[in-house]
């Protein structure tokens, strides 16, 4: 596949963070930082993002190290918000918002490159503006979005049950 030792560290490590993610949403609803998946999250993505910033193929500052530094600077918020401001509040909705969309900016590398890369010889895409990786990538907005409100719905309700 043509990945470099940093390029195969840094995949694994983002599979982590991803795999983490899937299992605190499932189980919690939400990417809970209280958790062991929560934290497994949060340290994999960061440094699955800082790894990011040494990928490229093109010299300079691309749309990926972008995407890297706000991944960075929501999920570090994320973190101040859960160690900073304890109980069920407002920062609780804040804070659930910014790890699940840094989940969902996350998954825009990921579904690009998986697809521009399996099944080795044969891709289910051929470069970025691919229309499966479109509609793929819409599809989990839609979920990213919806996800969110039921994280809303839910937090408010716990918020006022305090």
């Amino acid at each position: 596949m043509g990945l470099s030792h940093l390029g195969i560290f840094h995949t694994v490590i983002g599979v982590v963070a991803i795999i983490a993610a899937v299992i605190s949403l499932i189980k919690s609803g939400k990417i809970d930082l209280r958790q062991l998946t929560g934290k497994l999250y949060f340290y994999c993505t960061l440094i699955a993002s800082l790894t990011a910033l040494g990928l490229s193929s093109v010299n300079g500052i691309n749309p990926g190290h972008i995407l890297a530094w706000l991944i960075v600077v929501l999920i570090s918020v994320a973190w101040f918000l859960h160690a900073r401001k304890q109980g069920n509040n407002r920062s609780r909705l804040i804070e659930n918002f910014l790890l699940s969309f840094s989940f969902f900016l996350s998954l825009i590398p990921t579904v690009n490159e998986t697809f521009n890369r399996i099944p080795v010889g044969r891709p289910l895409a051929n470069g970025p503006k691919d229309p499966l990786i479109g509609k793929t990538l819409l599809l989990l907005f839609v979920l990213f979005i919806v996800g969110s409100v039921l994280q809303f719905r839910k937090q408010r309700r716990i918020n006022k049950a305090v």
